[in-house]
């Protein structure tokens, strides 16, 4: 029973490292940012981890040929959808936002629909139900996300169309890629999902280069940031990510996803002298104390987070 219980504090405390991973992408991209098309990006970072990924998916065909129909659907979406076409809607939704009205704060306050697009997709595609006591957990961590992504947090419209568009289709990839990566690890190790994801995803990069970009600019100085852009919060955090999620319930998991922006602002003060408000200081202890208070009680269970399972939601656990 011990070992069950502190498996779920692991698995949020496996999610909240991957995340806090993710904002390594702050350093690697953002010199890339400035020479190379987001889309092209995107495409390099998924040529590199096809090439260290493939062997190890050709050797995992007796996970693959485990998956139904709908775990195939499942493994498209994450790799196409979550890993390619989010990333990309994205980097459209800010950029639109900053050339239209020069604010992007409606893009990062629509990024935080996030955890309720996966509480509505965990319950209806993993059975996952929450309860009231998730909320005492969920409210401060999305509350403290806002306030630390925006600076002014009284100063938000919902002004333009398509970047609210393409903002709630990268939140509803990004979201829908916690639920079915889940589903996902219940059949397939975590660094072999992560695998799959990058393979998945590469020929979608490649279509996507060809419509947007009529070719690469990319130069061999650029080799090592696009190097380490795949590897660190590429490939690393996202196998850390997998071998959490395989422990923890997607709804769990979406809010110590939020230990991303908590990295990334802390990154930004200590790195690069960003300046923070004191509002953005609250939302850092928001969010702080909300994942930690989140991960200690998940190793006394899910319903301590205030979910509960129905009998069809699959296995509690998973190949790690």
């Amino acid at each position: 029973m011990k070992r069950r219980e502190s498996a779920g504090g692991m698995g949020t405390g496996l999610v909240a490292l991957g995340a806090s991973l993710w904002a390594t992408d702050l350093i690697f991209r953002r010199g890339l940012a400035r020479d190379l098309p987001a889309v092209e990006v995107v495409f390099w970072e998924h040529l590199i981890l096809t090439i260290l990924c493939c062997p190890l998916v050709m050797r995992s065909v007796r996970y693959l040929r485990s998956l139904d129909r709908g775990d195939w659907v499942a493994a498209i979406i994450v790799g196409a959808g979550s890993s390619v076409v989010a990333t990309v809607l994205f980097t459209e939704a800010f950029a639109v936002a900053l050339r239209e009205t020069g604010n992007p704060t409606e893009v990062l306050l629509l990024q935080k629909l996030q955890p309720l697009i996966v509480v509505l997709a965990a319950r209806f595609l993993l059975g996952e139900r929450v309860i009231p006591r998730y909320w005492m957990y969920a409210i401060p961590a999305i509350i403290g996300a806002y306030l630390v992504s925006v600076p002014d947090p009284l100063e938000f419209r919902i002004s333009e169309l398509v970047p609210a568009v393409l903002s709630i289709g990268a939140a509803s990839l990004w979201g829908l890629g916690t639920v079915l990566g889940r589903r996902l690890s219940f059949k397939i190790p975590a660094i072999r999902l992560s695998s799959i994801r990058f393979c998945a995803g590469f020929p979608v990069s490649v279509v996507l280069l060809l419509i947007f970009e009529s070719g690469t600019k990319a130069t061999m100085s650029e080799a090592p940031e696009l190097l380490a852009l795949a590897v660190v919060p590429g490939l690393i955090a996202v196998s850390l990510y997998y071998r959490g999620l395989a422990r923890t319930p997607a709804v769990t998991a979406t809010l110590a996803e939020l230990a991303f922006p908590l990295a990334t602002i802390v990154l930004s003060y200590a790195l690069f002298d960003a300046p923070l408000l004191v509002s953005q200081w609250i939302g850092i202890g928001l969010l702080a104390g909300s994942i930690t208070a989140l991960g200690l009680a998940s190793r006394k269970g899910p319903s301590e987070v205030g979910i509960q399972r129905e009998r069809s939601a699959g296995p509690a656990g998973a190949p790690v």
